[in-house]
């Protein structure tokens, strides 16, 4: 999280910069790592590699050569100059924070919603009486007093549909491994029910609240001895629990059919009379949709093959569906719910154009809210949004007019078919509005955040680069205004290209700040493989089309050095989790065209990556070796199999979670291995792994805090970066800004 608020900062911040000395401190030598070759044989291939061992974190061996890395980083990253000072500012700009809101849910008359108040270590669920006031706000549950090192987070929550009661998902370090707590919100109270095991990495988790708040269904996981030990974290079930009875004793629901990558969401009608549950079939994008009556009668409305995304109740009696069948860009359906019948839908929301030569017209359906007379549709266009409004038979209505290259984040129906949205921009903290239906206005509400660090010296310049077979490719280049195109620029470019997730305009920030001042170009490109354009821009970087997502990058970081924002010599690349899979097959395909590259959990083995838990639900994203055409596709770009000794890579600084059960941190750790004893360039090649956190969800905030300062210092001293005394951190009266949300910074996802 990169945030930022209102309040002035004090002066010393500027004061405790540094400047580094001309030479960097010297970097030990890497512990020594054994070879062991192991081969195997994958569609008549035959497959050698030499650090397997590594895979093992039960090995003594291998927790005493992970420790050792961690020292020989340490020993490094400690002594850089910069860093005491970089790490100060950005405890310093956050603790000039005011309260970041998000995840907001109407229930029983209250509004609720995870509340980050800065320097708190997590963020906490809050009931406000309206948006605008949160001065009026009711602490449900406060995670920092349950654990004042930040060890224990919300992953999700749901209220009670007569707002009494909120059920919360809770997981220590980062781990996502969560047990159901119940809370009286009046008082705060905890109730004696603790049902284990709702959430996991794999499939993540959900919960519903029956309508007569006496239980609620919610996603189980394998227990004791249901299932090998290999299953433990696959076939996801729905279940119920009675308020005040034994777990043990709760009954099956629905489930026992679903595949054993099913990952289940679980949302119910404002009456509670209906109980909708979306199966996806892995990480793909595929998905199923069951639907249940208030008689417990269950009826599946769509299937995987229907293309069905999303399915949400309605305010009149009727389900409204997201589909991609036929519209990749996405179209909306309408079904009465008293004939659940797919093929009686009718479309109401046609797909945009898709006009190639207008991006307006490639406007692809990210998210929709029905509420009373109103259908609310958010729209990304290459990553940027807009909303777009129209009533429940599909005629437009005047919609708000979002600033440009901005960013909606969820829709929130509230009362009398008004909305709620979220809105940030590259260079302004996001701010909750309110979509007025009777009058078509937007009125900004008491949740915004003001920020000390200012951008107003600063410009977000969209470009577009050409990939090796022609794609235009957004290019997001935020820089200070008068930035010379020379060619000297230090240069950070970012990306994700995965999932169908779109990498959309989020405030900057203190990280980004800091980058600025000292001269740097930071960039954002909206590569295949998210969703930015709609299903299509997906499918393009999916599967054996992965290669298309690489392709994308480098020829945002080949388009970055033609028009002279900067050379190899001062670009670095940064991204994290398929982002990190993306940066690792960036730097071995073109190692020459970087300086220094940050690579935070991913994956680089894609032979093995659907060995563990959270890779067999990647398998619909990735492929498998198992499938001949999949495998070569695999096998071709697989980063950690691609590393060849005697070449010169950049600077590496390789950030993982010992508690990461999405991506197995031994993916690191082959990967530092095999790049120590392959690189020529003398450039450190660096394992940095935290014990007190995860992928990044949950994150305590001062662990957060210690590896930004970490990346940054690193980036300064590999690109021979002088931190010195930034020009300026913001105006001394901050304007009335909105404010960033805690989940926008998107470094780390998936």
């Amino acid at each position: 999280m990169k945030l930022a608020s209102p309040v002035r900062l004090v002066i010393a911040v500027c004061l405790l910069a540094l400047v580094v000395l001309a030479e960097g401190p010297s970097i030990p030598q890497p512990p020594a790592t054994p070879r062991r070759p192991v081969t195997e044989e994958y569609q008549g291939v035959k497959v050698t590699e030499d650090y397997r061992w590594l895979e093992n974190w039960d090995d003594p061996e291998v927790k005493q050569w992970s420790a050792a890395q961690n020292a020989r980083s340490r020993e490094y990253l400690d002594h850089l100059p910069a860093r005491p000072a970089i790490q100060q500012m950005l405890k310093q700009a956050l603790s000039a924070s005011s309260a970041a809101y998000y995840d907001l849910q109407f229930r029983g008359g209250a509004l609720f919603a995870m509340k980050y108040q800065p320097p708190q270590q997590q963020p906490m669920l809050v009931a406000l009486p309206s948006a605008d006031d949160p001065a009026g706000a009711t602490v449900v549950f406060n995670p920092n007093a349950s654990s004042a090192k930040g060890s224990t987070a919300v992953d999700f929550y749901v209220p009670s549909l007569d707002g009494k009661f909120v059920a919360a998902a809770l997981s220590e370090n980062g781990s996502e491994d969560s047990s159901a707590h119940v809370f009286e919100v009046a008082t705060g109270k905890e109730l004696s029910d603790v049902v284990p095991r709702v959430n996991f990495a794999t499939a993540g988790g959900s919960l519903e609240w029956k309508a007569d708040g006496s239980g609620f269904y919610y996603t189980r996981f394998p227990q004791g001895n249901e299932r090998p030990p290999e299953d433990v974290n696959f076939y996801q079930q729905v279940y119920f629990h009675r308020l005040g009875t034994d777990p043990r004793q709760d009954t099956y629901v629905i489930g026992k059919d679903f595949p054993r990558i099913a990952e289940i969401q679980l949302h119910a009608s404002d009456d509670g009379q209906w109980l909708i549950a979306a199966v996806a079939n892995g990480d793909g994008g595929e998905f199923a949709h069951y639907v249940m009556d208030a008689a417990g009668h269950w009826t599946q409305v769509t299937h995987f093959v229907d293309r069905i995304v999303a399915v949400k109740p309605g305010p009149d009696a009727a389900l409204y569906l997201l589909s991609r069948k036929g519209a990749p860009r996405g179209q909306v359906l309408r079904l009465p719910l008293a004939h659940l019948d797919l093929a009686e839908a009718k479309v109401i929301v046609p797909q945009s154009s898709g006009t190639p030569a207008d991006e307006s017209a490639r406007a692809s359906i990210e998210d929709f809210a029905p509420a009373p007379a109103h259908l609310y549709v958010a729209d990304v266009v290459g990553g940027p949004s807009q909303i777009r409004v129209f009533d429940l038979q599909g005629r437009p209505l005047p919609g708000p007019p979002l600033p440009p290259i901005s960013a909606v984040r969820q829709l929130v129906p509230a009362h009398g078919g008004d909305v709620l949205f979220n809105v940030a921009t590259y260079l302004e903290p996001s701010a909750w509005y309110r979509f007025d239906a009777a009058t078509g206005k937007s009125i900004r509400t008491a949740l915004f955040r003001t920020s000390p660090l200012h951008f107003d010296d600063t410009e977000v310049i969209r470009e577009f680069a050409t990939s090796k077979d022609g794609t235009r490719v957004p290019v997001n280049i935020i820089r200070r205004r008068g930035t010379r195109l020379d060619g000297s620029n230090p240069t950070l470019l970012e990306a994700y290209g995965g999932y169908g997730v779109n990498l959309k305009p989020y405030f900057l920030g203190a990280f980004a700040r800091v980058w600025l001042d000292q001269g740097g170009v930071y960039v954002i490109a909206n590569v295949r493989g998210g969703g930015e354009y709609g299903e299509e821009w997906h499918q393009a970087g999916r599967l054996t089309r992965k290669q298309d997502v690489f392709d994308d990058f480098i020829a945002c970081a080949q388009h970055l050095i033609e028009r002279k924002y900067t050379a190899p010599a001062h670009l670095a690349a940064i991204g994290g989790s398929n982002g990190g899979l993306l940066m690792g097959a960036a730097f071995t395909q073109r190692p020459g065209l970087f300086r220094a590259v940050v690579s935070y959990v991913g994956i680089y083995d894609m032979l093995r990556v659907e060995l563990d838990p959270n890779g067999a639900f990647n398998v619909t994203e990735f492929g498998t070796v198992k499938d001949p055409d999949q495998f070569k596709a695999l096998y071709a770009y697989s980063p950690y199999h691609h590393v060849k000794d005697g070449t010169s890579y950049p600077a590496i600084l390789f950030p993982t979670g010992e508690n990461d059960h999405r991506v197995n941190p031994m993916q690191s750790r082959k990967m530092t291995a095999r790049l120590q004893a392959a690189t020529s360039s003398g450039y450190p090649i660096l394992l940095r792994t935290s014990s007190n956190a995860g992928h990044g969800i949950g994150t305590a905030v001062d662990e957060q805090i210690e590896e930004d300062a970490d990346v940054l210092s690193f980036l300064f001293d590999q690109l021979g970066i002088k931190y010195a005394t930034p020009s300026r951190l913001g105006s001394p009266d901050p304007p009335a800004a909105p404010a960033v949300q805690v989940f926008a910074q998107f470094r780390l996802t998936q």
